[in-house]
Parts: structure tokens; C-alpha cells; sequence
């Protein structure tokens, strides 16, 4: 698991790229899995993959990004990494070309309309219960958020309606069928995106937990489908930020009782199967929005927190470096509560030495941790349209 400290920044995309490539060229990884929706990244991994009817360059595919913030996917160095994944993919046999997939829990209403497309061309029977879970949103307008308070006020859920659904595609999807595992999938998202939106009224932990299970299952059912395809010995990479990718227990999300995936992945299938490396920066520009919907930015990232880890790093370590920490020979650094940046979709500069900080011990959080000392934006891609309704990390930013 590859993780940032920001959405924004080139040199996490970029080194996450070059590290990922040298995973599944030289030790045969089987797909990438990323902090983004599924439908979306269903169309780069159609594109990697040479799938018919998909681009022949993913680039269009992520031109295609439509909902905010679009620049955390729809990005230069995503374009350099997904044109030579496709290249990759052309010289390995089909059953073992790698995959690009989104782990995350927030398309709703995309992966409602991919699963009426799907029933339609595949399952009429099963239509009319599509239909049923669709109409159920409808009020809302394509707004999850607004029927999370409408249940505070009624009795009123989509959950049935979903969770119907979903019983309906378990029983019949076949772990061998693509097409079958994506229907099943979408009916996932649908179930637990309904479950998230409804869990952001209660406040606390609840509906981060929840999204970290959803993507820490999803990996597990990629895993599975892919040693369908391929038999035993499937691997993962995961990119996403590090407050996902960091084992919680090392952090202060612990004493609110946050979980991550990499903590839930440590748990599910050990910590010698699992490695949890951050990515980690002192200064610099980071690209980023003001506010929810708003313009995306090249902002200034000021230098680190005095006192913080990255303080520390700038003062002490190399311009660019690789930490590792062995479980039996860890220095005292790494057993120190220290602040430790963290820059979500939404950031504003001046406010860096009040907020952006998750308390840690990293040799606890992490495996491995790589260091810039000054880093630079992501360069994004224009795209065509730009929609707000379900924010990206909604509402944390990360």
C-alpha cells in the first residue's frame, strides 16, 4: 500500500508509479487499486486492458472524470503510469494483463446507472428491482447527502430497496465473469453508499468506518476474482492517501476509534503479507481547491510545522530518501508522537500551523516511509465538466 500526504502533489504520483511498475515487472503484481470510484476507473482499466469498444489511449479515459475534485485521478503522471500499464499489458497474456480498479465507496448514482445497463442487456427479470432502488433516490435528486437528513426526520431508507438487489447479484454473479463481478460490485457500492450517506448524520467515526471497510473488502474481492483468473498468489498495490494507507493504530484516528485499510489489511491477512509505506514532504506546491467545488488551485504548501515530523526530516535527513523499519530495530524517532502532515482536497495555507497535522508514531503507522524535502504539483488534465453534487472524500478530503 502506496500512500500520500496530499492529493495533489507530483512527486507521491510519480514515485508511486515508478515503484508499482517495478512491482509488477519484477514481481508479478495483478492490479492496482486506487482511492477512486469504481465506474470511473472501470474505463481506464478497459483501456489498460485493451477491452473492446474501450480507448485506445487512457488518457481519453480520464478526460472523462466528471465529478470534483477530478485532478486527483485525471492527472499527467496518472496518464504517463496508465500508457505504460497498457504497453505492459500488450506483451502478457490476457488472464495475466494487470487491472486498474477503484476501491472507494462514494458512486451511487453512477454505479445505480451501470447496473440498470447491465440488467437490461443481461438480466431483464432483474430490472424492475433496479428500477425499485432507483426511483427510491429519485427525491433527491441526485444529492445522496440530502437523504441522510431525511432519515433523521422519517423512517425513510433506500436500504431495502438495495440490499434486495444486491442478494439478487450475489447469488448469481460467477467470480470468472468480468462483466458478472462488475454488476456485483456496483450493487456493493450502491448498498454502502447508501449506508455512508445515512452514517454522515449520526457524526463520530461511523461513516469513515464504514468506507474503509467497503475499500478494505473490495480489495479482498478483487483478490479472489483475480486468483479465479490467474490461481493462487494474487497481488495488490493500493494508492491512497495515507490516513487510508497507514495502520490507524499508530495515529490519534485510533483514539476516536477510526480504523484505515492498512490497519484492516495487517488484521485480514498479516503483517508479513502487508506492506505499508507513506510518502511524506516539508514544502513546495500542491494543487488543491478552496473550498468544496471550488476552482482547482496551484497552491503554496509553506514549510512544516516546527516540531512536526517533516520539521524534523528537513533538518536531519537527505533531500530524497527511503526509510525502512525493521519490527525488532526501530530507532527512538520512530517510537515519538510527532505531527505528521496531512493535506486533503480542500486546503487553505494559511491556516497550516492550526490544522493538516494527524498525531503519529510512525514506525507503529508505517513500513516504510519515503521523503521529499520539497515537492511540486500534480499536473491535472482539463476536463470536460465538473460536478460537486457527491463530493471526492466527502466530507474529510481524504
Amino acid at each position: 500500500m502506496l500512500g500520500e500526504a496530499t492529493h495533489g502533489t507530483h512527486e507521491f504520483y510519480s514515485w508511486r508509479a515508478a515503484l508499482t511498475q517495478r512491482l509488477i515487472t519484477e514481481r508479478g503484481f495483478s492490479f492496482v487499486g486506487v482511492e477512486g470510484d469504481w465506474p470511473d476507473c472501470e474505463r481506464i482499466d478497459h483501456s489498460v486492458r485493451m477491452r473492446p469498444g474501450a480507448h485506445e489511449d487512457p488518457r481519453d479515459s480520464l478526460l472523462e472524470f466528471e465529478r470534483w475534485p477530478t485532478w486527483m485521478w485525471a492527472n499527467e503522471e496518472v496518464v504517463d503510469f496508465t500508457r505504460w500499464l497498457r504497453g505492459h499489458n500488450a506483451t502478457v497474456d490476457v488472464p495475466e494483463q494487470v487491472g486498474f480498479h477503484g476501491l472507494d465507496v462514494y458512486s451511487l448514482w453512477a454505479s445505480l446507472r451501470e447496473l440498470l445497463l447491465y440488467l437490461r442487456e443481461n438480466d431483464p427479470e432483474m430490472v424492475p428491482a433496479a428500477l425499485a432502488a432507483y426511483r427510491c433516490f429519485e427525491p433527491f435528486t441526485e444529492e445522496p447527502q440530502r437523504s441522510a437528513p431525511a432519515t433523521r426526520f422519517a423512517p425513510l431508507s433506500c436500504e431495502n430497496e438495495v440490499v434486495d438487489l444486491l442478494v439478487d447479484l450475489r447469488e448469481r454473479a460467477t467470480h470468472g465473469a468480468e462483466d458478472e463481478f462488475t454488476a456485483w460490485q456496483n450493487a456493493e457500492i450502491v448498498v454502502n453508499a447508501e449506508r455512508y450517506y445515512r452514517a454522515l448524520v449520526g457524526g463520530g467515526p461511523d461513516a469513515w468506518n464504514l468506507r474503509g471497510r467497503h475499500m478494505d473488502e473490495t480489495l479482498a474481492r478483487l483478490l479472489e476474482h483475480y486468483e479465479g483468473r490467474i490461481g493462487p498468489g494474487a497481488k495488490a498495490v493500493v494508492w491512497a492517501h495515507n490516513t487510508h494507507v497507514g495502520d490507524a493504530r499508530g495515529t490519534e484516528m485510533a483514539w476516536s476509534g477510526e480504523i484505515s485499510i492498512g490497519r484492516l489489511a495487517r488484521e485480514r491477512y498479516g503483517e508479513d503479507r502487508v506492506v505499508l509505506a507513506g510518502f511524506g514532504t516539508h514544502s513546495g506546491t500542491v494543487v488543491a481547491g478552496e473550498a468544496w467545488g471550488a476552482p482547482m488551485a496551484v497552491m503554496p504548501l509553506p514549510e512544516a510545522r516546527k516540531g512536526s515530523l517533516e520539521d524534523i526530516l528537513h533538518l536531519a535527513a537527505p533531500p530524497q530518501a527511503m526509510f525502512l523499519f525493521p519490527a525488532d530495530d526501530r530507532p527512538d524517532l520512530l517510537g515519538h508522537e510527532l505531527g505528521h502532515r496531512a493535506v486533503g482536497v480542500v486546503y487553505d495555507p494559511r491556516r497550516e500551523h492550526r490544522g493538516n497535522y494527524v498525531t503519529t508514531v510512525l514506525g507503529r503507522r508505517y513500513d516504510a516511509f519515503y521523503w521529499f524535502d520539497e515537492s511540486h504539483a500534480v499536473s491535472p488534465l482539463r476536463t470536460h465538466a465538473v460536478d460537486v453534487l457527491e463530493p471526492e472524500a466527502y466530507p474529510a478530503g481524504v
